[in-house]
């Protein structure tokens, strides 16, 4: 499943789902790189 993640202030990061972490971040893979930050929630 995509999902998006917002680092810092103004960089969005689009992969795959890898995991939620305790304190609510999740976790993406984009190739062999993972990334960590803020979920954004899709759009209503």
């Amino acid at each position: 499943m995509l999902r998006t993640i917002i680092m810092g202030t103004c960089v969005f990061i689009q992969g795959t789902f890898v995991k939620t972490l305790p304190d609510g971040r999740i976790v993406i893979r984009v190739g062999n790189t993972t990334y960590e930050g803020k979920p954004i929630n899709p759009a209503a």
